[in-house]
């Protein structure tokens, strides 16, 4: 593999992990709350459709991810009532979640399988894009990548330096105490099941709009699942979120970059790989419960009632 080669897969790399990233990062929210969300692929799918139909009619990306914040900030509003005001089951609700999103999807997309994106500006980072090699593999970016980045970045302090990152975890941690203290407890739990959900409509939209530039039914395939092990891979860190995804995104793109050179593997195993590579991921994690136990929101996936 020549530098030219090289640079093409770490920038492709970044770009296919943006997309897990933004949508780890607001599964980490809400879980950081207690509430854990498994409706992520049909959020996705369902932001994915709403933006696409946003950029054809607008041509721009940011009203592409708008409409797609709104669309899975409000299915994570409905998720939200559900399971913290109705105190549904949790993993239940979220897997109906899933499965209403992706069928809704697939009905409102049926107009735009044959629509088409129109021209768009090509992003890069003046003097830094001219560089050889870094300017190829990283400054040539869409720059929701780098606001990723800072997500990232920004997320970390807010969880560990604010006020407002102390009462999320201690309402992830103890929400009973959180409550006695006189927090609002559940409307805590839903602003950031909301936040969460408007993130993973911006990485659904992302999809659509420039990871692959088109509406195919169910074209999220599985991110929102990854997502959603990556938040334990990571042990609801953000940082460790980034490094997560940009391996899965580095893992995507080696099986089109050893397609591209000739590797005789079939090509049904290259496509396993990502999905392969989390499942051990998940495996070797799993493999030390009280690591995962010392790090995940005591809370997580149980319902809160007031009083009781």
């Amino acid at each position: 593999m020549n530098l030219d080669s090289l640079a093409l897969l770490i920038a492709a790399t970044l770009n296919a992990g943006t997309v897990v990233a933004i949508a780890a990062l607001g599964l980490l929210i809400s879980e950081r709350s207690g509430v854990l969300n498994l409706g992520a692929e049909g959020m996705m799918l369902v932001a994915a459709i709403a933006g696409y139909a946003a950029c054809v009619q607008t041509g721009s990306d940011w009203m592409a991810f708008a409409a797609g914040a709104a669309a899975g900030g409000m299915l994570a509003a409905l998720f939200g009532v559900l399971v913290i005001w109705l105190n549904t089951n949790q993993y239940a609700t979220g897997l109906a979640l899933s499965l209403f999103g992706t069928g809704l999807s697939a009905f409102v997309g049926i107009p735009y399988t044959q629509q088409r994106l129109p021209e768009r500006p090509h992003f890069d980072v003046p003097v830094l894009s001219d560089l050889p090699f870094v300017g190829q593999a990283f400054f040539k970016q869409h720059p929701m990548v780098y606001v990723t980045v800072a997500l990232a970045i920004g997320l970390t302090w807010m969880l560990m330096r604010t006020r407002a990152g102390l009462v999320l975890r201690a309402v992830g941690e103890s929400p009973e105490s959180a409550h006695a203290l006189g927090y609002p407890v559940r409307r805590i739990r839903l602003l950031a099941v909301v936040v969460g959900g408007a993130l993973c409509g911006i990485a659904g939209a992302y999809v659509s709009t420039v990871y692959t530039p088109l509406w195919v039914e169910g074209m999220v395939a599985g991110k929102g699942w990854i997502a959603l092990a990556l938040t334990t891979f990571a042990t609801w860190r953000p940082g460790r979120v980034l490094l997560g995804a940009y391996l899965f995104g580095g893992v995507t793109m080696l099986q089109f970059q050893l397609q591209g050179q000739g590797v005789q593997i079939p090509s049904q195993f290259l496509t396993m790989l990502p999905y392969l590579a989390t499942i051990v991921v998940l495996v070797l994690i799993s493999r030390n419960p009280m690591w995962i136990r010392i790090n995940m929101p005591a809370s997580l996936g149980k319902p809160f009632h007031p009083g009781a």
